[in-house]
């Protein structure tokens, strides 16, 4: 339930108790909400279990697409590929991103002495492209006719 919440979180909420409710207060303010998210929490687990009466194994059909839908808020562009195209061997997108070189490595801010185009397995060492002047006012930039 509180799954999102980290202990930083829980100590700045705790601080903010003690200093709202005070020292007096504060552990009535705890016994009354735990108290009301057991009650919450015996109220669902109640209604759960009389729709499983009531509707007995239609429950399960009826939770049924709603897995599904769990299942399809899980999917990623790179898990239904895993799944669908390559029947879940992910080796081939692994070696692919092993192959892909880094922004760092590319921009040559990564390790020292990159290699160049023409040796095999080495990374190209490309820096940063230098900018010219900007253009005055009224300045058209000039024109590429292979561009175009």
């Amino acid at each position: 339930m509180f799954s999102n919440i980290g202990w930083g979180e829980m100590m700045i909420l705790l601080v903010a108790a003690l200093v709202i409710l005070g020292p007096e207060r504060l552990p009535g303010a705890v016994r009354w909400t735990t108290n009301s998210l057991r009650q919450i929490r015996d109220y669902a687990s109640g209604a759960t279990a009389q729709l499983k009466e009531e509707l007995g194994p239609e429950f399960d059909d009826l939770r049924k697409p709603l897995a599904d839908l769990n299942e399809l808020r899980g999917m990623t562009p790179r898990s239904l590929v895993t799944k669908h195209l390559l029947n879940g061997d992910d080796s081939v997108l692994r070696d692919l991103e092993k192959s892909v070189p880094t922004k760092d490595e590319v921009y040559g801010t990564g390790s020292p002495g990159g290699g160049s185009y023409g040796t095999f397995g080495s990374k190209p060492s490309l820096s940063k492209p230098s900018l010219e002047k900007p253009l005055a006012r009224n300045e058209h930039p000039p024109i590429d006719p292979d561009a175009t």
